[in-house]
């Protein structure tokens, strides 16, 4: 009777310690939890498009699982379907090819981030890669691609020159002023007003295909038209503006339908 007693002593404290293990175990991962959301919580929507954007070279899913919404994702990749689950999907092809993500820099307005980099993506690639936010939570997305080429007019690369944000205050004017000079001069408005926005000569210029300074780009121009060549900007669809920074996404045509974006510096 005594040693059925001690065994069932045993049992029951031996029980007493295992919850008493279990609740602790509970309580520490409630913790962990909470500072985890905090932790994600605390992230800049900029950091979050970021993160999202490394998953694609590392393979990892937590960015797009933590970050993407579940309910609602759209997307205007026409390689991708919509949804989050395709995002997902796709990790882990696209670190098999080597996929390389090179961030030059991160914009944000609003609900709005704007990315610009780098990528090696079956070869070298520039890419615009805009992101809308919903209660800290991506909901859609889309995207510019270009070639990237070495050999530029100017001298530049594609993605060199000024990073660091500033003027924070003139984020207004200076997206008015963009905005003004796409519709004014891109899209024929007010042609006349080109030189206007620009101080002088001084221009640097990161399409490959045009050399430095405001005389090089009418250069350019003309030679396309003397070649049959036209550009035209129909519709602004988006704007995003951060300090010194804009980047405007248009619809138009360049010898044959294509989409448009550009990125500027007062």
């Amino acid at each position: 009777m005594k040693k059925s007693l001690l065994s069932i002593a045993f049992v029951i404290g031996t029980a007493v310690v295992l919850a008493a293990c279990s609740q602790t175990n509970s309580s520490e991962s409630i913790e962990e939890n909470t500072q985890k959301n905090q932790e994600v919580n605390e992230m800049t929507n900029k950091e979050k498009a970021v993160a999202v954007l490394e998953s694609l070279q590392s393979g990892e899913k937590k960015a797009a699982e933590e970050f993407v919404s579940a309910e609602q994702y759209i997307q205007h990749n026409l390689t991708f379907e919509d949804g989050r689950e395709g995002l997902i999907g796709s990790l882990d092809y696209l670190k098999s090819i080597d996929t390389q993500v090179d961030v030059k820099r991160v914009l944000e307005e609003g609900d709005l981030v704007a990315v610009h980099s780098e990528y090696e993506l079956n070869g070298s690639k520039v890419i615009f890669d805009i992101f809308r936010f919903e209660e800290g939570k991506i909901v859609e997305h889309w995207d510019n691609i270009q070639e990237n080429s070495a050999d530029t007019a100017s001298g530049h690369s594609m993605t060199d020159g000024e990073t660091t944000i500033k003027d924070s205050d003139k984020t207004v004017e200076n997206k008015e002023l963009v905005e003004n000079f796409v519709k004014d001069v891109l899209m024929g408005q007010n042609p006349d007003n080109l030189t206007s926005y620009f101080d002088g000569d001084n221009y640097i210029q990161h399409n490959p295909n045009i050399a430095d300074g405001l005389s090089e780009l009418g250069a350019a121009l003309e030679e396309w038209a003397n070649q049959g060549i036209t550009m035209n900007y129909d519709t602004i669809h988006l704007v995003v503006a951060e300090g010194n920074f804009v980047l405007t996404v248009s619809e138009g045509t360049l010898a044959e339908p294509i989409r448009l974006s550009m990125i500027c510096s007062e």
